[in-house]
């Protein structure tokens, strides 16, 4: 049985995941690792910090000891940590954000990127201009928050968390060729879009179908 730990900074992520690897890795076993203090303090000094990323580390080298098949990372505000714990880890990692902005990069030049906590924004916007440069494109990318979004969710108001994410959305459809929904809490709000006319990307499915591919890939 295929075995794969998910390291969440939040209890947010958990769902959307599962749901994702059960219906595309029906037979895999997930051990889920959650930090809800990551985010907290990523949330808190403004970025990524040092003692983060070696928490992140430690979190991947204890999945690692439990012998499982892969890793996959939930959160796109302490991806940047992963680039660094590949070198000491051996065991695959898979970013749940980077087959997401790949895709974006693919689509067209001008790029929207929406999320509801800021210290995301900027390490997806970083990553999908790697994957531009990586496919040998040119990007401009347009940056939203949706301010008050995090917090609405975060007290259970999850009808003003959608609100507002949705007009944030649609407004960025509007000078973009795709939008991209920088956080995995956020990809149920794709069929809601009525009305969108470019394409509007989350990370859960084509992160846990890069993750498949890995998968496959390592046997």
């Amino acid at each position: 049985m295929t075995t794969i730990a998910v390291i969440h900074t939040g209890p947010v992520t958990v769902q959307p995941i599962k749901e994702q690897i059960s219906e595309q890795i029906p037979d895999a076993r997930v051990i889920n690792i959650m930090d809800d203090s990551l985010l907290n303090d990523v949330r808190a000094a403004g970025h990524l910090t040092p003692e983060v990323a070696s928490r992140i580390h430690s979190y991947m080298a204890n999945a690692q000891a439990m012998h499982v098949d892969i890793i996959l990372n939930a959160c796109s505000s302490v991806g940047e940590a992963v680039d660094s714990v590949r070198n000491f880890v051996s065991t695959p990692i898979v970013k749940i954000d980077e087959a997401m902005a790949e895709e974006a990069s693919s689509i067209g030049r001008r790029v929207g990127v929406v999320a509801t906590v800021s210290t995301t924004l900027e390490p997806t916007v970083r990553l999908i201009k790697r994957k531009a440069v990586e496919l040998g494109r040119t990007v401009e990318v347009t940056e939203r928050i949706a301010e008050g979004a995090f917090e609405a969710l975060l007290s259970g108001n999850a009808p003003q968390h959608d609100e507002i994410l949705k007009s944030t959305i649609s407004n960025l459809a509007e000078q973009v060729d795709v939008v991209v929904l920088a956080q995995v809490s956020m990809a149920r709000l794709v069929p809601l879009l009525e009305g969108v006319q470019v394409p509007v990307l989350a990370s859960p499915r084509s992160g846990v179908a890069a993750l498949k591919r890995v998968l496959g890939n390592t046997r």
